[in-house]
């Protein structure tokens, strides 16, 4: 297995807002790339720039060992070998689904029987026997999508590209669809370079997570690495770690914090500096209220418990004034005055830019 996809110290502006500050990346063949970042990041513009949609301002761009963008060219996406699945799937309203699948195929002026061949592969591995003499308007959403899928491989393209491809589909079937979906592009050898909003899409398509912020790859990682050990503060946000007490400082050359009157063990994601303040992270999930105190606690008092079905989301307030929300299985009334643990191993530490 070797590098199929590299990008080269890749740079986007729009007059003078930089939205891609030079980003390095080997991407291995048969690898499912998932991209996560908050909104503006430059996620999407990446992805176009990989197709070739959009030109870029600096670096360079390979695919199997060819430059195909740089400042000085940038090959059409024909001619790169890749294809794209849509969020709102783009399919042609007015073909049967044969005719959509086909339709790229087509355009090649590919042998009929190559053709028939290729279509009976791919019915057969997306399911979709008895759907190719339906129009769009008469599939499920769910249906729309495997027949956008199978547009895209039929082709047999080196790289695929998804650009958020579940956003439209209702919460179960983006479930079962994320894990088909990894399952048939893994069972192909496939590379798969994939834009999301949604970590739990991410966890269960990709080998590597990307997580970008404000135009820089903030960590490339594995899903297991990037939960468990969150590089920046945008990353914990991003992967669940929503609670955030600003008011944190740093004991110097130890793995402890101060909050409030308490020493904290944390687990800290920056280099000993002399700047002591930091913000501490933890997901609601691994936040424990606690009648008595113990190691890793800070008292709290409780605002408001929300029933979730079979559990409580707690909001609680820090001696410190600040507020954050916990798991709880049972409800808790307004006032009602405790402990919150977070084990060492789950609270992070980071220093703010």
């Amino acid at each position: 297995m070797g590098t199929l996809l590299t990008l080269k110290n890749v740079h986007k502006k729009y007059d003078k807002k930089e939205i891609l500050k030079g980003i390095d990346l080997e991407v291995q063949e048969g690898e499912i790339i998932s991209v996560l970042g908050p909104s503006g990041c430059g996620k999407s513009t990446l992805l176009n720039i990989i197709a070739g949609i959009q030109d870029l301002t600096e670096g360079e761009v390979e695919i199997a060992g060819k430059v195909v963008s740089s400042r000085q060219k940038c090959v059409d996406i024909e001619q790169r070998n890749i294809n794209m699945v849509f969020q709102d799937f783009a399919l042609w309203p007015h073909m049967k689904a044969r005719d959509n699948i086909l339709y790229g195929l087509k355009m090649k002026k590919t042998d009929q029987a190559e053709m028939e061949k290729r279509l009976e592969q791919v019915v057969g591995l997306l399911h979709l026997e008895g759907l190719l003499d339906q129009y769009p308007a008469e599939l499920s959403g769910g249906q729309q999508q495997r027949v956008a899928i199978a547009r895209a491989i039929i082709m047999k393209p080196s790289i695929i590209l998804l650009d958020e491809p579940l956003c439209n589909l209702d919460v179960q079937l983006r479930i079962e669809m994320r894990t088909e979906m990894a399952q048939l592009f893994h069972s192909l050898h496939t590379t798969v370079f994939h834009v999301t909003h949604d970590p739990s899409e991410a966890f269960a398509m990709a080998d590597r997570i990307i997580v970008m912020n404000h135009g820089k790859i903030d960590q490339i990682a594995t899903p297991n690495d990037c939960y468990l050990k969150p590089q920046t503060a945008t990353v914990a946000g991003l992967l669940g770690a929503g609670n955030s007490l600003q008011r944190g400082s740093y004991i110097p050359e130890t793995d402890l914090v101060q909050y409030g009157n308490q020493t904290l063990q944390a687990m800290t994601f920056f280099k000993e500096t002399t700047k002591r303040e930091v913000v501490l992270k933890f997901r609601p999930e691994e936040g424990a209220l606690l009648q008595e105190y113990e190691d890793n606690c800070i008292p709290v008092a409780v605002i408001l418990s929300s029933f979730e079905g079979g559990q409580y989301r707690v909001k609680v307030a820090t001696e410190l004034g600040e507020e954050v929300c916990v798991l709880y299985t049972g409800f808790l009334e307004s006032g009602w005055k405790g402990y919150l643990k977070v084990d060492g191993e789950k609270l992070y530490a980071y220093q703010e830019d």
